[in-house]
């Protein structure tokens, strides 16, 4: 597993860079042009925005996104994120019962794969939501999907957008009248990671203008999460206001960290303090802008997000001192540990000054930690577009790579038995399982 032990800085970097690890070995051209992988690895196509067909007959939802992997029977229940903002060709339909907003396009599809990765079926597990970004597994076994806006109700919008959803993987019931969690806050959620020994959320941000802010959900006294937990408390007296939600002030000796970037070298770590929200709600102001800079530590472009080895991991994709970061960079990976609530950086990219030359990584979205140890990413940048890995050494590698097109990958997630990787490119929107010789990756240069 990613066991703490990445202290070095990935990719080519400012800051004296390593040299990147030969990983599953050297990409092989996809004949068909459409995803490149390693000798020995193959892809099937599990969904296709437009092409494939939904249980209804729909088509299949545009802007696939963050992914949740549950195991079920002998093969594997996804559950799809649809980043649908609007203009998309392909909406989630809204379905009766299962809607929250019909004006809203977004939401997710169930996909059943087989022990194989073979595409069995996909149908609506949630609709009437807007811009379904990442999320995150539960302990229990559902997904949170996040709705990455601020949208609030007017013209087409009946409701208010910017929360999380709690989606069941196997029970359609349980998904039936969508109720937001209000009390993890409106804002421009990005993806969540949850600890299952006390059931608190840690959720990420992508917001600037101020740059965005990292969160944490303290449940109430005598709160156990489990199937139907959340949404009862959401439901309940107070609901919305349930337990304590803050924001992280990070705090090197006495001296206030007030943005993440000004980490420039892997194994920084910082003391955090939590400060309440005043209105997670968001009614008249966004909840980062509730924050004097001096009260918490923000950072450009907090992505990706996974519970692992007791803390939480989380992706900050980059950062410039046009958008008003202290240094800039092309990702990093953090680690909040609960128990001596610190953070520390983990990886760093530097600035790719080459983003359309193969071979250098840059803008780290989705996270997922790997069973071979180490990470995949998904990368959301300039030029080409990968899934990166990171070795427990911290050392790069390539994982795929987009023939098709410079979209983004998004989703990755492994089956539970380790044997398929799953993966999407966002446009024009291809869900993969991806197969092979998987292993430990190497940490040897190629």
């Amino acid at each position: 597993m990613f066991a703490g032990s990445i202290e070095a800085i990935a990719g080519p970097a400012a800051f004296a860079a390593t040299r990147p690890a030969l990983g599953y070995g050297p990409l092989v051209d996809d004949p068909a042009g459409l995803l490149a992988l390693p000798a020995g690895f193959s892809y099937k196509i599990v969904a296709q925005a437009g092409v494939t067909k939904l249980e209804t007959g729909e088509p299949t939802p545009s802007d696939p996104d963050g992914t949740g992997a549950f195991p079920h029977g002998r093969g594997t229940t996804l559950v799809n994120n649809h980043e649908v903002g609007g203009g998309e060709p392909y909406r989630v339909p809204a379905l009766p019962g299962l809607t929250y907003d019909p004006g809203a396009g977004g939401g997710t599809t169930n996909i059943d794969v087989d022990v194989r990765g073979d595409r069995v079926r996909e149908y609506v597990s949630l609709a009437g939501t807007h811009n379904n970004c990442a999320g995150g597994k539960t302990p229990w076994n559902t997904w949170l999907t996040c709705e990455e806006t601020e949208q609030r109700a007017g013209g087409q919008y009946q409701k208010d957008h910017g929360y999380v959803f709690e989606v069941d993987p196997f029970d359609r019931d349980a998904n039936q009248n969508p109720v937001p969690l209000k009390f993890l806050g409106r804002y421009s959620h990005e993806a969540v990671a949850v600890d299952p020994r006390t059931f608190t959320i840690y959720e990420t941000e992508d917001a600037s203008g101020p740059n965005g802010l990292y969160y944490r959900w303290t449940p109430p006294a005598r709160f156990r999460g489990g199937k139907g937990a959340l949404k009862a408390l959401a439901q309940s007296e107070g609901g919305d206001t349930a337990g304590t939600l803050e924001a992280m002030s990070c705090y090197h000796g006495s001296e206030h960290i007030q943005d993440l970037s000004q980490a420039t070298r892997p194994g920084t770590r910082y003391r955090v303090r939590w400060v309440p929200v005043p209105d997670r709600d968001a009614r008249s102001v966004s909840t980062r802008k509730q924050f004097a800079d001096d009260q918490v530590t923000r950072s450009r472009k907090l992505e990706g997000a996974w519970w692992a080895d007791g803390g939480a991991y989380f992706v900050a994709s980059f950062a410039r001192h046009s958008d008003g970061s202290v240094n800039e960079h092309d990702g990093q990976v953090w680690f909040y540990d609960p128990k001596s609530q610190t953070v520390t950086l983990k990886t760093i990219f530097g600035v790719n000054t080459n983003p359309d030359e193969d071979g250098a990584f840059d803008g780290p979205d989705n996270i997922t930690v790997s069973p071979y140890g180490g990470v995949i990413l998904a990368e959301d940048g300039e030029g080409v577009q990968h899934l990166v890995g990171v070795t427990d050494q911290g050392k790069s590698y390539p994982m795929a790579r987009n023939d098709l097109n410079d979209s983004e990958f998004t989703g990755p997630t492994f089956s539970q038995d380790g044997r398929i990787l799953f993966a999407c490119i966002q446009t024009p929107g291809h869900v993969f399982s991806i197969t092979g010789p998987w292993g430990r990756p190497s940490n040897g240069a190629h």
